[in-house]
């Protein structure tokens, strides 16, 4: 094989390399906004009706109040991912924590449920971010606010481990902040959840 042959070749293998890590790396992301259906709440004793068996259908969108049942990039890694409040704007914890001149706290309040079958170990705001109505997008800022006690930056959950907690973000006063997504494994997983927030 001659030297042109060779170089041939090796930049063949190298787009081939290349192409197929591109396509790994892109190949079946989704954003998934469908939340779980809620479970109903059975008749009280004593009411005459009787309880009911079916589950509420989901709304068409995930909105404040709904889970979304997310995977992580590990076999048997899951979450139920629910968006509980939102704090807009946003107070800072004490007279020292403020936002950048021309801009705001935002707050949202996650809940996060371990539904798999492996421990979760992560830090959920690096797999968090909101958007407005312009599509711009904003990730999270260190920060906490008065609203309550901010999500940890390094949960551990064993399977049917709980956490709650407040994710905080910088966007302009301006920003109509209109959604929030939220993915496992630091936002690397192939599934992120959205939720319309306005």
């Amino acid at each position: 094989m001659n030297h042109r042959a060779r170089i041939r070749l090796s930049a063949a293998t190298a787009i081939a390399a290349c192409a197929l890590t591109i396509t790994a790396c892109n190949s079946g992301s989704t954003v998934t906004d469908k939340p779980k259906a809620q479970a109903s709440t059975p008749a009280s004793k004593g009411s005459g009706e009787k309880p009911a068996t079916k589950k509420s259908a989901a709304p068409e969108v995930a909105k404040v109040g709904d889970t979304i049942a997310l995977k992580g990039t590990d076999d048997g890694s899951k979450l139920d991912v629910t968006v509980v409040k939102v704090a807009d704007p946003a107070k800072g914890a004490d007279e020292f924590t403020t936002p950048g001149s021309g801009k705001r706290y935002v707050g949202i309040q996650f809940r996060l449920v371990n539904t798999g079958s492996v421990a979760y170990n992560d830090s959920p705001s690096n797999g968090a971010q909101v958007s407005d109505a312009d599509g711009q997008q904003f990730e999270s800022a260190f920060a906490d606010i008065s609203a309550g006690p901010s999500m940890s930056s390094d949960v551990k959950l064993k399977p049917g481990g709980k956490a709650l907690g407040w994710i905080v973000f910088e966007v302009p006063k301006a920003s109509k902040v209109s959604v929030v997504q939220f993915g496992m494994d630091s936002g690397f997983a192939e599934q992120t959840g959205e939720w319309k927030l306005s």
